[in-house]
């Protein structure tokens, strides 16, 4: 009896950990699929990139660096997940954050500049 409680308990504690795992994966990686809908409404807009590179230099950078390149824990942003990621997966990346990650949710900003900083992400240069 003992035998078959243990396989039991053994076999429940790796069913939990394969759920964590598949839940584990980047921020962008964890956006809900119905975020792929949203659209940029400013996306390829000069002056909404220039004002995104401002807001990224006073909201972001002290994180990310001034480059996007990344610094410490928080990872580069001008790699291809974030090039090639929805604007609307950035978007809930924005307004939710992670604190278990040490990424702030920036849902005090306006979206209007929530969707500027993604329109800036977008022309990072990657390494």
């Amino acid at each position: 009896m003992k035998g078959c409680r243990f396989i039991f308990l053994s076999a429940l504690v790796s069913l939990v950990a394969a759920a964590a795992w598949a839940r584990v994966g980047t921020l962008v990686q964890q956006a809900p699929p119905g975020t792929q809908r949203l659209r940029n409404p400013l996306e390829g807009q000069q002056r909404a990139q220039q004002a995104g590179s401002k807001l990224f230099a006073r909201e972001c950078a002290g994180c990310h660096g001034p480059n996007g390149r990344g610094m410490g824990k928080a990872p580069p942003l001008n790699q291809a997940e974030v090039r090639e990621a929805s604007p609307g997966a950035l978007f809930w990346v924005l307004r939710n954050g992670s604190l278990k990650r040490g990424m702030p949710s920036f849902a005090h900003l306006p979206e209007a500049q929530r969707w500027q900083i993604i329109t800036y992400l977008k022309t990072l240069k990657p390494r």
